[in-house]
């Protein structure tokens, strides 16, 4: 989540679920292995892992009841896994070559692994406060990092891929400085969760500002191999109000990540604009 992320208004009072509702409602991870082998295992133990489903619950506690913000939940994490592992995937397909590749000589495999496991686990320091939750989710990722890597490297490989992973969490920060390439991933792919039914939290919830109507003007993201660049966002609008919020998020992730040689960004109007707002008053 970014510092210009908006609150939402208060939400309407819903059934509170003790903790072994939370249990009982896990949220299956489903991702495109394309034969990683390791990846298919870090999956099979992540959907097994009732202490990181409840967390990921427990996360949207705090965000959703507790600040009225977006979700930070196991579905916004499964959609940000999701991208990091394509843009990963697009940008290798083009020669570029993953850190731990490069520093460590690892395989690609496990650069997926590491995209995969920050971005699932970037937010779990929200179970515990929203200020300062980066820094959080460092010490409550860590055992379980350990614990789903277990017996899958051994104990330097493990350790690179610790390392690694916790890197690319904190580094997602606002004003964070991924020195990886699987770091700026997550740093751009956090703000990429804006399709729409994403986006239009905070505007259906009464919130009117221009956060909100631009986040209600995005309507898809298409993350596609591109022309001039290895990877090309295409942002389709229904007004173009999106354009800020695209110049103020996702601007604001792509600065700094590493990734800006890479990554090029299309925004556009299809047929005629929307009207989002007939007033505003005050």
């Amino acid at each position: 989540m970014t510092k210009k992320e908006q609150p939402l208004a208060k939400p309407a009072a819903r059934k509170t679920l003790t903790a072994k509702e939370l249990l009982q409602q896990p949220t299956e991870l489903h991702l495109p292995s394309r034969h990683n082998a390791t990846l298919e295992e870090v999956v099979r133990r992540i959907n097994a892992h009732q202490e990181l489903q409840t967390l990921w619950r427990v996360c949207n506690v705090t965000a959703v009841d507790r600040l009225h913000m977006s979700d930070h939940g196991p579905v916004h994490v499964h959609i940000i896994a999701n991208i990091a592992l394509k843009l990963l995937r697009l940008l290798m397909d083009k020669g570029i070559e993953p850190n731990v590749v490069r520093d460590y000589g690892l395989r690609s495999d496990d650069a997926e692994v590491i995209v995969v496991l920050a971005a699932l686990l970037h937010d779990v320091g929200m179970s515990i406060h929203r200020e300062d939750h980066e820094r959080y989710s460092l010490f409550v990722a860590e055992p379980i990092i350990k614990e789903l890597l277990m017996g899958l490297y051994n104990i330097p490989e493990r350790t690179v891929l610790l390392s690694e992973v916790l890197h690319a969490i904190i580094a997602h920060r606002a004003g964070g400085h991924p020195l990886t390439l699987e770091a700026g991933i997550v740093r751009v792919a956090d703000a990429l969760d804006m399709a729409k039914g994403r986006s239009r939290i905070p505007f259906e919830a009464g919130e009117f500002n221009i956060h909100s109507v631009s986040a209600a003007a995005i309507e898809s993201l298409a993350i596609q191999a591109g022309e001039s660049k290895p990877v090309k966002l295409r942002v389709r609008m229904n007004n173009s109000a999106g354009i800020f919020q695209l110049d103020d998020l996702l601007r604001d992730k792509l600065s700094g990540s590493g990734l800006e040689p890479y990554v090029e960004v299309e925004a556009f109007v299809e047929g005629q604009e929307k009207k989002l707002v007939d007033a505003i008053r005050y």
